[in-house]
């Protein structure tokens, strides 16, 4: 039985060997990256990914915090006045500058939408 557990315990350190290597090779390849990008590092890497993407912390790429819609008696008359118009989601969007999810929160407010069956 000690035998056994003995096999085991090799096996599984040459397989914590053989992850380390794999490890190794992908570490290198990642660090290798910045440099095949035209980047001096992985953090001016980083930094231009996380511009492009808006940043992680609800910014925009021009470091300013996103503004909120408020959602004002006005712009709900004119969401239930562009739905009466035959306009889709998205264009209401767009025409009133506020988010697709808050079109359809509100045309659910006032009763524009049906429900499922």
């Amino acid at each position: 039985m000690a035998l056994n557990k003995l096999q085991e315990l090799v096996k599984y350190q040459q397989k914590i060997a053989s992850l380390e290597k794999e490890l190794g090779k992908q570490r290198r390849k990642l660090l290798a990256l910045p440099g095949k990008l035209g980047y001096k590092s992985p953090g001016d890497l980083i930094a231009a990914l996380q511009a492009v993407a808006g940043g992680a912390s609800g910014k925009v790429a021009g470091g300013a915090p996103r503004k909120r819609a408020k959602l004002t008696p006005e712009i709900k008359a004119k969401v239930k006045a562009l739905v009466a118009a035959d306009k889709t989601g998205a264009e209401i969007s767009e025409t009133l500058g506020i988010s697709l999810p808050s079109v359809q929160n509100i045309k659910k407010e006032l009763g524009l939408v049906k429900k499922r069956e």
